[in-house]
């Protein structure tokens, strides 16, 4: 080996030095013309373009919450006949006929509401609620949580608490309760979730969670002091523009960066981003034409960064294919890492804080490859390895969408409510994860481990609802996803050790014909 690894050393060495001393011309590329300057052999290279696509992309993950979000909010007041601060109750579990994304949960009942704080705080009336699990998540214009009334923050009593714009100064009435914030939007958007027992889920039955989404209350500051008060003008939420438009991001990016001001602290960012017309009221149109085509491919381009590196785990603890969500997960600009906050939009809209909850997710099996609706796999917890949670969790199934997948037995979740068949003999639980029915289930109705899946890709969220420390401090390993399709390992070579056998016989042969030439007689 020694020999070898010197004879290798002398002919590289030759080789160089022939080289060197031969006078020979390489042949001019564009991409060391572009490094030299030299753009004569490239005259199709367009300097203005790729600057604007490759700072373009830096300001898409920047900037995704401005324009995903006011589409999210208009979203769910057009779906549900909705008004600015007031509650939009959903009467039953989301479905796959919920087609806009946004991973919802198929565990509770949801109370949403849009709410602008710019004109005076809104104050949340809650019931008193001892018997069952709620929480109301304040989140601001860019997925910050800034507020939680539930269980656990506030406790099972009724009460009245404020929630606060980022502007505002003044004191509250009596009766009134002081909560963590402000927000530091203008803008935000309040998720309330009522969780749906087993037995009222399975017998249809909504007649008590219905009863105390009516008691949740939202009340304008000015209407409590005076019930007769007119309401406060309400700015128009910016209309996003059409997706025809390939510089649709770009315009709603700036029209929502008036409503909702980007941090100071980000003050240098935006100004380089102001010299390709991204920011505050902005008009990209008035860009050159090589800036606005450098503008659309970085829209494409950072939408596909943001997906990929979702699938890939990018910023995630990884066990066994799952991925635990950064410590920061529902407080992402805090991080500075613009990527992962572009990833909590767009593949959660709302998220929230982990010691409220914890979402892990997985797109990819034990083998690291990419979950896909054409296999079929398998789920097993073994006795004792299921989540320790304080109230409860579950499996979520979403297409790679973020919807719920339609299936022929209506169902998208399933966990420890979901009166699933342990194994008699070991205890353990295993969840048949795959588009068909199960072989061993006789029908679907009498397939209770058996969670379907979408024809193509899809990932799952698994959520523990008031994590227990084991899962608060990602200590917890959930089992991987076995591909019960996928091929019996062979003795054939890997193309990584023919390539070595090959690089082995290369040197073997130039060794033997320099030992050749140059051996003594």
């Amino acid at each position: 080996m020694i020999l070898n690894r010197i004879w290798r050393t002398v002919v590289v060495v030759a080789i160089a030095t022939s080289l060197l001393l031969g006078n020979i011309i390489l042949p001019t590329s564009p991409v060391l013309a572009q490094v030299t300057g030299d753009t004569s052999e490239n005259p199709s290279f367009d300097w203005e373009e790729e600057y604007a696509y490759t700072l373009g992309v830096q300001a898409f993950l920047y900037a995704l919450p401005w324009t995903y979000t006011p589409k999210a909010y208009l979203d769910r007041l057009e779906q549900n006949d909705g008004t600015v601060n007031q509650f939009m109750h959903i009467r039953e579990l989301r479905d796959a006929s919920h087609q806009e994304g946004g991973a919802p949960t198929n565990d509770t009942l949801y109370s949403l509401a849009v709410l602008y704080l710019g004109n005076e705080p809104i104050i949340l009336s809650v019931p008193e609620l001892s018997e069952r699990y709620y929480t109301m998540e304040m989140t601001d214009f860019l997925a910050d949580n800034f507020a939680y009334v539930g269980k656990r923050a506030t406790g099972t009593e009724a009460g009245n608490y404020a929630i606060v714009g980022p502007n505002w100064e003044g004191e509250l009435p009596p009766g009134v309760k002081e909560i963590e914030g402000p927000s530091a939007t203008p803008w935000a958007f309040l998720t309330g979730r009522t969780m749906v027992t087993e037995e009222e889920r399975q017998t249809g039955d909504r007649e008590e969670p219905h009863r105390i989404q009516n008691m949740y209350r939202l009340t304008p500051l000015s209407q409590w002091l005076d019930p007769d008060a007119p309401l406060l003008e309400v700015p128009e939420i910016c209309p996003p523009y059409s997706r025809l438009d390939p510089l649709a991001d770009w315009k709603n990016i700036n029209c929502a960066m008036v409503q909702n001001p980007p941090d100071p602290d980000d003050s240098d960012l935006l100004a380089l981003f102001k010299s390709i017309g991204i920011g505050p009221d902005l008009n990209v149109e008035l860009q050159s034409d090589s800036t606005k085509r450098g503008l659309e491919r970085a829209a494409v381009d950072g939408l596909k960064i943001v997906n990929e590196a979702f699938t890939e785990g990018y910023g995630q603890k990884q066990v066994n294919g799952w991925n635990y969500p950064p410590p920061e997960v529902g407080r992402m600009s805090q991080t500075g890492d613009w990527l992962l906050r572009a990833i909590q939009v767009q593949k959660g809209f709302i998220t929230h804080d982990a010691i409220e909850a914890i979402y892990i997710n997985a797109s990819v099996d034990e083998d690291g490859n990419p979950l896909s609706g054409a296999n079929r796999y398998e789920l097993r917890f073994e006795e004792g390895q299921e989540p320790d949670v304080n109230e409860f969790w579950s499996i979520t199934m979403y297409d790679s969408n973020s919807n719920l997948v339609d299936n022929p037995i209506d169902r998208y979740s399933l966990g420890d409510r979901s009166g699933m068949d342990i194994d008699e003999e070991d205890g353990s639980l295993t969840i048949s994860i795959q588009k068909d029915r199960p072989n061993e289930c006789l029908s679907d109705n009498e397939c209770p481990n058996w969670l379907p899946t979408p024809e193509g890709n899809f990932f799952m969220f698994m959520r523990l609802y008031l994590p227990g420390y084991s899962g608060l401090s990602q200590w917890w390993e959930p089992p991987a996803l076995k591909n019960l399709d996928a091929p019996t390992e062979t003795t054939s070579l890997s193309t990584e050790a023919i390539e070595s056998m090959a690089q082995e016989d290369f040197w073997e042969t130039i060794i033997q014909q320099v030992e050749k030439r140059y051996s003594t007689k």
